[in-house]
């Protein structure tokens, strides 16, 4: 830790670190362990271990003796690798998918109130894609952010656009109660004028909605097999996630 970071918070350093001292060589450690390995007396840790203790990081076992890593360690590792697994599989459909119709593919997840894309795939036009990796734009005007919308209720996309005008707000509930029923959303210059999109679900094995992708081209509308073409990748990634399609 560099002491004359005025930024940084010490009990969260300590705690992070507390959490690596765990190995698969020492997946148990004692308090006396656990202050030995950060170099503090055992008064000083067990605020720390407390702490991490309560909030799922540490379980004690034998008889509270000793600690190992708990369920919330696991939650974060999940998160993070579900992220890149989701990232690895879609890839190669996207690539697909735009070498089949020639419209841009992105994949994106809901951030707060806006849509995070993560991939963009661009057509060959170079003119069918307006956002890039890392941009994030409203959900409530995006097929992709509405897609990701039909996952909240009716209170949660309230409490999300609370701050947007009342004719906003009333738009985007009629639109989600609209998505809802429906296998994808299709834009046809709603977010900007010539620009057609459509975009569908992405579910993982749990059958929840964790992400969205979308194709995107200057057209005048969204023929047929581009719809069919986006859900059928959709389906392929799903899958590749571990969702098993209702017969």
């Amino acid at each position: 830790m560099t002491e004359d970071d005025p930024y940084l918070v010490p009990a969260l350093v300590r705690g992070l670190a507390l959490l690596q001292t765990f190995t698969p060589q020492k997946p148990e450690l004692s308090m006396s362990q656990l202050s030995a390995s950060l170099g503090v007396t055992r008064s000083a840790v067990f605020r720390t271990v407390h702490t991490l203790v309560e909030e799922g990081f540490l379980l004690p076992v034998r008889d509270g003796h000793q600690f190992r890593l708990g369920p919330s360690v696991l939650r974060l590792s999940f998160g993070y690798l579900a992220s890149r697994e989701l990232l690895e599989v879609a890839q190669a459909p996207l690539e697909a998918l735009r070498d089949t119709i020639d419209w841009s593919g992105h994949l994106g997840i809901l951030d707060g109130r806006h849509v995070l894309y993560l991939i963009r795939i661009a057509a060959t036009d170079g003119l069918s894609s307006l956002v890039h990796v890392g941009s994030r734009l409203p959900a409530n005007n995006t097929a992709m952010g509405r897609v990701l919308l039909t996952q909240k209720n009716e209170k949660q996309i309230r409490n999300l656009l609370v701050d947007l005008p009342q004719a906003t707000l009333s738009n985007a509930l009629n639109a989600w109660n609209v998505d809802q029923h429906s296998n994808c959303v299709i834009h046809e210059g709603q977010f900007e004028n010539g620009l057609c999109s459509v975009a569908a679900p992405i579910y993982d094995m749990s059958g929840s909605v964790v992400a969205a992708i979308s194709a995107t081209k200057m057209a005048d509308m969204v023929p047929s097999t581009v719809k069919q073409q986006v859900l059928k990748a959709a389906r392929i990634i799903s899958k590749s996630l571990g969702w098993q399609e209702s017969e």
